[in-house]
């Protein structure tokens, strides 16, 4: 069949089983081929197919709802809905995004790059069809991983509580991202173990009917057996006790067992647990034998060998926080290490070789995170939190409320702070200086290289006096030399990296660069100006900023960065207060817009990042200076 030519799901209605079989193994094909170009999240999809088309071929999209939690196993999804002719552009410039996106399609119900968020948005449209007095299906499809974060579980409380009409598809792959932690993993295992559930449940409930109903304590001793029998004996007793009709567990792969238990769930009133057991990569041999995660979303690959093309290069900036913290850790035992359900993506797997009693994956529950490195903190250790800019947005009452307002020394590690690229608006990485900068005891950093990085790190496990965040960009370094030595960083004290006398340029992070070429132009140009490494977002360096103040040198801020609230309008502020603001004061940085999915060099020139605007944006600041540039 002609993926590219699929316009919408309806000719599946009339497809076999065998037909079925057969549009699996070409849409699998499709993706390995794709993806081995493009990259993207080939193991979360490959092991979703079967399960995709029944979905397709049972319910009617768009007027039935499918909600797809975190978005990244939505790619069949979006061949059966009309966009296979669009995968040579997946996650690039422009191109096809690799989550849910209304705007690329009617059948798109439910946008979401982060987990956990499903059932909520389920349980919403749920009750505005029955306000409404129409007639649909809400079928939110989450996996074991997301529904240990905690929204999932506040969902799947009110959802029981409502009895609502609505099927929730657990697709269990024992995976999010890296391998799951927690209880509720290890309940979801024994119901996998139990294959004949449905079975005991039938014949316990035939058993349960012959227990006579009598009054007195005999009927109350009956009554307590009962519940002891059901507790016992039938393993799908959570999702029953949460006010949900449990199916399963039911093959992923096997179209027959997906077609009887959708069947059940579609005559079933009130709340459904389909309990759909499936694997991970499935089709794709390097993607099903996969344990690390490396194959959940990998970059590109050879599809014979399974290589993948891995760029040799400095050191990424995720592996130096860890070994840096590694390194701090073997001399202090206080320190540990944190992680949501992230230990590969933020390189704390390398930690935790080291010192496996001493790092602690939570799963996908940035909030309980957030509180337990409080907690710990509380006790004399050192907390290190490794977690994505983006991640720690679930974190921020706790951040606000235990770890700022009571001051305690937790380190945050915020890695992917800056633009991210392919995967986009859901976590390009540029809030996180706007919503900590506000809060009180709150310290900010970012360094200009990886050398400052690690420096960094070790001035935050140094710091006794509350919590401090040092964020750094996703990728590589820049090959700088690396000391042996780590030494602490002064605190709101900026390093001023090329003199100047005519105006000034204020570099926060990764912009330093640019900074850096565009005063060298400048300076060939006649014009000196003075660049600065501005390194924190707070404390200021309020020193410098009061004598560049007095000496009414124009002041260039650039950021990597949400201009409303971010470090730029942090030195506005000073200035305004201060009374210094008479000098004409600039910002680059990103707009008040959420920035799609692209590589990052396109991103900035989309937004004007470049050295050329930033030279543009110093001739207009100082124009009378402007005699040769």
């Amino acid at each position: 069949m002609n993926l590219e030519a699929i316009q919408d799901p309806e000719f599946l209605r009339s497809y076999s089983t065998k037909q079925l079989k057969e549009l699996a193994t070409e849409i699998r094909s499709f993706l390995v081929n794709k993806l081995s170009v493009t990259g993207g999240h080939l193991g979360p999809n490959l092991g979703v197919v079967e399960l995709t088309l029944m979905l397709h071929k049972m319910y009617e999209s768009p007027k039935d709802k499918f909600l797809f939690d975190v978005g990244h196993q939505a790619y069949v999804h979006k061949i059966l809905t009309g966009r296979a002719d669009r995968f040579d552009t997946l996650k690039q410039y422009q191109g096809l995004c690799g989550y849910p996106k209304m705007t690329e399609s009617e059948h798109d119900v439910w946008e979401a790059g982060h987990s956990s968020t499903s059932l909520s948005a389920a349980m919403g449209m749920a009750l505005a069809r029955d306000l409404k007095k129409e007639q649909f299906h809400v079928v939110p499809v989450i996996g074991d991983g997301a529904l240990t974060g905690g929204m999932a579980l506040e969902a799947l409380n009110h959802i029981g509580h409502e009895q609502v009409d609505l099927t929730v598809v657990l697709n269990d792959n024992e995976m999010s991202i890296a391998p799951n932690v927690g209880a509720l993993h290890n309940i979801l295992g024994r119901l996998r173990s139990n294959g004949g559930y449905k079975r005991t449940k039938e014949d316990l409930e035939y058993l349960i009917k012959k227990i006579p109903a009598l009054g007195g304590p005999i009927s109350s001793t009956a009554e307590r057996l009962k519940d002891s029998l059901k507790y016992l004996l039938s393993k799908g007793m959570f999702f029953e006790e949460m006010g949900f009709t449990y199916y399963g567990p039911i093959d992923g792969h096997d179209f027959d067992d997906l077609h009887r238990h959708i069947q059940y769930a579609k005559k079933t009133k009130g709340p459904v647990i389909l309990h759909v057991l499936t694997k991970k990569g499935k089709g794709y041999e390097p993607a099903e034998l996969d344990a690390s995660g490396a194959w959940h979303g990998p970059g590109p690959y050879a599809i014979e060998s399974g290589d993948m093309q891995k760029k040799s290069g400095p050191p990424a900036y995720s592996a130096v926080f860890s070994d840096t913290v590694a390194k701090i850790a073997e001399t202090d035992e206080r320190v540990v290490a944190i992680t949501a359900a992230m230990p590969g993506g933020t390189k704390l797997d390398r930690f935790a070789s080291k010192f496996p009693d001493r790092m602690f994956d939570v799963g996908i529950a940035e909030q309980h995170a957030t509180t337990m490195a409080a907690g710990i903190a509380t006790q004399g250790l050192k907390p290190v939190f490794g977690v994505y800019s983006t991640f720690l947005q679930r974190g921020y009452d706790q951040l606000v409320h235990d770890v700022c307002r009571q001051n305690l020394n937790v380190i945050f590690g915020i890695d992917r702070s800056g633009l991210v690229g392919g995967d986009g608006e859901t976590h390009q990485g540029v809030f996180d200086i706007n919503y900590m900068r506000h809060l009180p005891n709150m310290k900010i950093l970012m360094p200009k290289d990886e050398n400052e990085l690690q420096h960094m790190i070790y001035t935050a496990y140094k710091n006794d006096d509350g919590p401090m965040a040092v964020r750094y960009p996703r990728g590589n370094g820049y090959g700088v030399h690396m000391d042996e030595e780590l030494q602490a960083v002064p605190v709101g004290q900026w390093p001023v990296v090329k003199e100047g006398s005519d105006a000034v340029i204020l570099a926060f992070g990764t912009m330093l660069p640019l900074a850096e070429e565009a005063a060298e132009y400048m300076e060939q140009n006649g014009v000196s100006v003075r660049v600065v490494n501005a390194n924190s977002a707070k404390p200021l360096d309020e020193k410098q900023l009061r004598e560049i103040g007095e000496e009414g040198l124009p002041i260039l801020t650039i950021e990597e960065a949400a201009l409303l609230g971010g470090f730029g309008s942090a030195v506005l502020e000073f200035l305004h207060d201060e009374q210094l603001a008479s000098m004409p004061v600039k910002r680059m940085g990103i707009p008040d817009r959420y920035i799609e999915h692209g590589s990052v060099g396109l991103i900035y020139e989309e937004l004007g990042l470049t050295t050329s605007e930033v030279i543009n944006e110093l001739k207009q600041l100082i124009p009378s200076k402007m005699k040769r540039a």
